[in-house]
């Protein structure tokens, strides 16, 4: 692949997890690394995409040439993708959490019995994206699943509107850890690659994002 074949597309990645505060020191969270993420906005930035990275809480350096934007909550990584809008493509990559706290002002204190936690849904940033009039061209989400990836995976590509959905087993060590195995889910059926460093995960997506969009007509 040419290092430049992105030059003059701007494309949206999201990473890593959402917080969602109950009180002013506690939050509800996931294991997300932001590692994933973090990688395929480097490999795109590598192939000359202007790439703008929206974060959640993670402890990662930003990669070379890479806009990146730090929410907490998906209330505001919502906000952050609707104000990136219009792009070229989109890779929702981060383990946004379906679920928000009616947040309490003060610290939750021990009373006896637990507090009751008031739940309320969070938006769903991938198939707003999808059904926004600024959707890009080519959006992309992802699916940690824990059993039956590939069926999940082809469920939630229709049920959202993405293109293509990147489906991997989170029953073992992958979130958080170094490695990734991957099922690329598309109209066309579905490609499962070998168990790879999340940099190589990162690198071959990243190409087949540069096929895909030099393919489109201008």
């Amino acid at each position: 692949m040419h290092s430049r074949m992105l030059r003059g597309k701007h494309i949206l990645v999201t990473a890593g997890p959402t917080h969602e505060p109950i009180d002013p020191v506690r939050y509800l969270a996931n294991r997300s690394s932001g590692r994933q993420g973090f990688a395929i906005a480097d490999a795109l930035a590598k192939l000359g995409a202007r790439v703008t990275l929206i974060a959640g809480p993670v402890t990662l350096d930003t990669p070379a040439n890479v806009d990146r934007i730090n929410v907490e909550t998906a209330l505001q990584m919502a906000g952050a993708v609707e104000h990136v809008l219009p792009v070229d493509a989109a890779v929702m990559v981060a383990a946004v959490a379906d679920w928000r706290v009616e947040s309490a002002g003060q610290k939750i204190k021990k009373h006896g019995a637990p507090p009751t936690l008031q739940l309320v849904e969070n938006p769903d940033i991938l198939a707003g994206l999808a059904r926004n009039p600024l959707r890009p061209g080519l959006l992309i989400g992802f699916a940690a699943e824990t059993e039956k990836v590939i069926d999940h995976a082809t469920a939630k590509r229709l049920r959202k509107g993405a293109d293509w959905i990147v489906a991997n087993d989170v029953s073992g060590d992958v979130m958080g850890g170094l490695a990734n195995t991957v099922h690329i889910v598309t109209a066309a059926g579905v490609e499962s690659w070998e168990k790879l460093p999340k940099e190589e995960v990162a690198a071959r997506l990243a190409d087949r994002i540069a096929q895909a969009l030099t393919a489109k007509p201008a």
